[in-house]
């Protein structure tokens, strides 16, 4: 951690210093903003306590973000075009990341003080967006260029459709409960609420394998939570000191001399693919060139041309600190290019399976020692999580517990939506899509509660889903106002 600033004056390495707490406030805010997900149903049905469910939570959050990998962290950070930051001086690129932050930040605490379960993730990448068109604004480029269109396409589309997901399967749930243990004998305690519960049997708590259920399916949550919204943390804490130290971020500095070999073998593995399939390729070009979009950005001696480079970049290279600066921006530049090559030469070529599967694989390869991070950013990533998990959580829990519905949840809406929310989410993290789990959560509850006929509170849903509209929009304005004062300033 220390090489973070080595390469800087005490003016930079403070900026680094604050860059660095930014992140970690909106990560620790994200915590308590999203606690609400996987201990609301707890809470509300009295399966454990408040302290407990919040405790359990802040440590299920810490493994997802340590376990969780980083497909989601790069979707964040591709999110602009690669090499955005890179191209700016060190002030612009400062300037960026503190409008993101700020803006993000910003939503985030106003939507949470008024008790308003909306999306960090939405907020995240809004402010991004905010950035990406004013930098095109202020610089004359092309929008179309200002963001990686592909990338930005599938987050929105998961952000769009991951709620509607939920409200389906979590209905789905709920008519599958009633349909398979309807002729239990007591069945009918999987539809009490915990009032009736006290009121019928006399007893605060729910029947004990109900209570195991609702713990399960809220540390899945809690877990999925860390696992997809720990890896957003994470994606941006990179993004951050790719833009502002990229001396020290741009290839993994400590990747073995095993994993340089590697990343070599499999570039001259690449080189013998494209040699061999040189013919096949061009005459594919040919034929589509007037009829694909996609083939107009493709071309087969550009492809070679990178790869010759990329070889000759890393020849007799074993340790990345041997690279100088500029040419780890041009080893980090041919291979994220080389894997979207990669991604074209599947879409644009009719090929087997056998070598689909071996240009996928090249291309995890090739990405292994920039697609990266340091352990002590996932530490320091899952502690703020989990740490802002367990403060801040009652404003956001009543909503979802009391105001979503007309009723106050049974046992089974509270299994149904959070079993929908830890399977959607998990599945969501481990392909690499961004989600909000707020609105997956909520969703849920909604669905789960309009399956039982029980109906949902019109004006809270008004609310969050005016909430769901803004959030894009406002943080994208926010971003871009303080990217446009920041600019002015320096």
């Amino acid at each position: 951690m220390l090489y973070l600033f080595s390469y800087s004056d005490l003016n930079h390495s403070l900026f680094v210093l604050l860059a660095l707490f930014f992140v970690l406030c909106y990560e620790a805010i994200n915590g308590f903003h999203d606690t609400a997900n996987a201990v609301s149903t707890l809470i509300y049905t009295r399966a454990t306590s408040a302290h407990f469910a919040v405790m359990m939570s802040g440590l299920f959050n810490f493994l997802g973000v340590l376990l969780g990998g980083l497909t989601v962290a790069y979707a964040i950070v591709h999110l602009l075009p690669n090499d955005l930051l890179l191209n700016t001086n060190s002030k612009n690129a400062l300037a960026m990341v503190f409008s993101m932050l700020l803006a993000a930040i910003l939503w985030n605490l106003s939507t949470w003080y008024f008790c308003l379960p909306a999306s960090s993730s939405h907020s995240l990448i809004g402010a991004i967006i905010g950035v990406g068109l004013t930098n095109a604004f202020t610089t004359g480029s092309s929008l179309v260029n200002a963001l990686n269109i592909p990338k930005m396409t599938n987050v929105f589309l998961s952000l769009i459709f991951s709620p509607i997901v939920g409200l389906i399967i979590s209905g789905v749930l709920i008519f599958l409960l009633r349909f398979f243990l309807k002729k239990k004998k007591n069945f009918y305690r999987i539809y009490m609420t915990p009032l009736e519960r006290e009121k019928k049997d006399g007893k605060k708590k729910p029947p004990f394998l109900i209570k195991i259920a609702l713990i399960l399916s809220s540390i899945g949550v809690s877990y999925a939570h860390g696992a997809n919204d720990g890896q957003k943390g994470i994606g941006l804490l990179m993004l951050v000191l790719i833009g502002i130290a990229p001396y020290g971020f741009l290839v993994n500095l400590n990747a073995s001399k095993k994993e340089i070999i590697y990343t070599k073998n499999t570039i001259n593995h690449l080189y013998e693919y494209y040699s061999k399939n040189k013919d096949k390729i061009i005459k594919t070009i040919n034929h589509q060139k007037k009829i694909s979009n996609i083939t107009k950005n493709y071309n087969y001696f550009h492809i070679i041309k990178k790869i010759k480079k990329t070889k000759l970049l890393l020849k007799d290279i074993y340790n990345y600190n041997e690279l100088n600066i500029q040419k780890r921006f041009k080893l980090r530049h041919f291979l994220l290019s080389l894997s979207e090559n990669i991604d074209q030469t599947i879409h644009i070529l009719n090929i087997s399976k056998e070598e689909k599967n071996f240009l996928k694989k090249s291309k995890e390869d090739i990405l292994k020692t920039i697609e990266y991070a340091p352990m002590w950013i996932i530490l320091i990533i899952a502690l703020s999580l989990s740490v802002g998990t367990m403060i801040g959580w009652k404003r956001i829990v009543i909503t979802i517990g009391e105001k979503i519905g007309k009723k106050r949840m049974t046992y089974a809406q509270a299994m149904s939506a959070q079993i929908t929310a830890s399977l959607s989410i998990g599945i969501a993290s481990y392909t690499g899509i961004p989600v909000s789990t707020t609105h997956i959560l909520s969703s849920s509850v909604a669905g789960a509660m309009l399956s039982d006929g029980d109906g949902i509170q019109i004006s809270t849903i008004k609310n969050i889903a005016l909430a769901w509209i803004l959030t894009l929009p406002v943080s994208i304005l926010l971003s871009s106002f303080f990217y446009w004062i920041a600019l002015l300033l320096i």
